[in-house]
């Protein structure tokens, strides 16, 4: 696997199981083996889990990438708080393994359990996988071993698992556990007292198990009722097993609510329909606007405020102040219709969601996802989704330098993610040819970087070489900027993912004064 500084190397998420190298797959054995590069998380104290994990595959000079993280609680120095120092800390780790994959060298991430359940490494592959070549191996999950260790199925038939992090708010958690056939609540730790008192809250107390350190020599298992709280690691989890494997093992069936004394088993005949479920809660979209506070409605505001959830992509959930008992539920860049799935079910279990977007969550943003999921999806069928539009980045940029959208305009992404190229060019002859003013999104990205050239020389068949340009950048964020260029002279090299482009109709003029330009696409066409 040696890098020879040409080609890039191979970016590898390698799950490791829950503890016990024997449960490593052959596949990441062989991998971590044969790496080039292998990096691994630690906190502050730097003995890392995963690479103990992995220690009988490492080959002898490999390359070591310790990953350390700087905090591993919420308390923090830093100016942007937790989450900003944690966002941070993954901005840095794709820096250093960007240096050793542009080198040739493959990298191996370690993972503990499965790299993509709730593992550090998602985190990383969010930042890194659209740049290079990347595959996940997947590992045994600690709910998995934890089941083993118990010697108990976890579900059976038609029952429902639901898995939960222990970090819920304890009347959130009870709520999730009363609903559910079978449950596992992992991160304990510090939450062990809170998620014991839920599950008692939700009368499933008599009947959930406590495991620690699944599959190592330091495994415990117990009645969770039995468990010293200041003995308990973060690697444990609470688990409620089967109700149907624990009626045929001889147990008592767990009941379906703390209130219910007279619950149905699972194999009870069934009750009405509807009966015992949580009416749902109820979706709703948020425009962010651009980036300044001040653009942000006060129904917008509300709505965040009263949100018990709050999902989005992190860089603008990091926009919106944290409050307390409200939980977050960050996300990558591309994976919408997954974002809109984990709203609508917090959603139908009773939860108040808010899904934020930047500028107007209408405009190539999270309405249509949400929406579109809704309506194609019968489980979201009793959802209730509301949007609350926002100020658009067209509008913002349009405010800084006068009026360049002051007649008919239209609005284009330049994004083929989602539609192909030839449609968009068809569509900017199209408009180029009817003399609109033109708002461009998403001109350009750190994997599109022609898109943009090919747009302007379609409009330059259309439109004359002094046409204006408005080309802002993170209008009303803290790296603003607005500039008017020619567009024979618009170059893609000046543009990046944060800026949007208005491109000027044949009427469109720009005008120097007070020290500055203006731009105006009269009212009157012709002007």
């Amino acid at each position: 696997m040696d890098g020879d500084g040409g080609t890039p190397g191979r970016l590898w998420g390698v799950g490791l199981g829950p503890g016990d190298p024997e449960l490593v797959t052959v596949k990441a054995a062989r991998l971590i083996g044969a790496a080039d590069v292998v990096a691994f998380h630690s906190g502050t104290h730097r003995r890392s889990i995963a690479r103990q994990i992995a220690e009988p595959y490492l080959r002898p000079g490999v390359v070591e990438e310790p990953l350390v993280y700087p905090v591993t609680t919420g308390g923090t120095d830093h100016p942007g708080g937790y989450e900003a120092a944690i966002s941070d800390f993954y901005d840095e780790v794709a820096r250093r393994l960007a240096v050793h994959l542009d080198a040739g060298r493959d990298v191996v991430v370690l993972c503990e359990g499965d790299p993509l359940f709730y593992g550090s490494y998602m985190y990383t592959h969010e930042r890194l996988s659209a740049r290079y070549r990347t595959e996940v191996v997947p590992g045994v999950t600690s709910v998995s071993a934890a089941a083993a260790a118990l010697g108990r199925p976890l579900v059976q038939r038609d029952e429902v698992l639901t898995i939960l992090p222990g970090t819920l708010s304890r009347e959130e958690l009870a709520r999730r556990l009363a609903a559910t056939d079978a449950a596992a609540v992992l991160k304990l730790g510090r939450t062990f007292e809170r998620v014991r008192g839920a599950m008692e809250d939700a009368g499933r107390g008599p009947h959930a198990w406590y495991v620690e350190r699944a599959s190592t020599e330091r495994q415990r298992t117990g009645p969770l009722r039995d468990v010293d709280p200041f003995e308990v690691p973060y690697f444990s989890l609470a688990m409620v097993p089967s109700p149907w494997s624990a009626d045929k093992m001889g147990e008592t069936v767990p009941c379906t609510g703390a209130a219910d004394e007279a619950a149905p088993t699972a194999t009870s005949a069934p009750t009405e329909p509807g009966a015992g479920t949580v009416a749902p809660g109820e979706v709703v979209v948020v425009g962010l606007g651009p980036g300044d506070e001040r653009w942000l409605t006060p129904e917008a505001r509300d709505a965040l405020e009263r949100a018990e959830h709050l999902v989005g992509y992190r860089t603008y959930l990091d926009r919106v102040p944290h409050r307390e008992g409200q939980q977050r539920h960050p996300s990558g860049n591309t994976v919408e219709a997954d974002r809109a799935d984990d709203a609508l079910a917090l959603a139908l279990s009773g939860a108040r969601v808010a899904v934020v977007s930047s500028g107007d969550p209408g405009v190539f943003a999270m309405a249509a996802a949400v929406v579109e999921q809704a309506a194609s999806d019968p489980r979201w069928a009793s959802v209730p989704v509301r949007v609350l539009p926002g100020v658009t980045a067209a509008q913002a940029v349009a405010s800084r330098v006068g009026a360049p959208l002051g007649h008919d305009f239209a609005v284009v992404s330049l994004s083929d993610r989602l539609k192909p190229w030839d449609v968009i060019t068809a569509r900017l002859e199209a408009l180029a040819a009817a003399d609109l003013a033109i708002a461009l999104y998403n001109p350009t990205s750190q994997t599109r970087t022609w898109q943009l050239g090919t747009a302007r020389d379609v409009l330059l068949r259309h439109r004359d070489a002094a046409t204006p340009v408005v080309i802002g950048r993170d209008v009303g964020g803290p790296q603003e900027s607005v500039r008017v260029v020619a567009l024979g002279d618009l170059d893609p090299a000046d543009v990046d993912m944060r800026c949007l482009l208005i491109v000027g109709s044949s009427q469109t003029r720009a005008v120097q004064r007070d020290g500055g330009t203006s731009v105006l696409t009269p009212r009157r066409y012709p002007g």
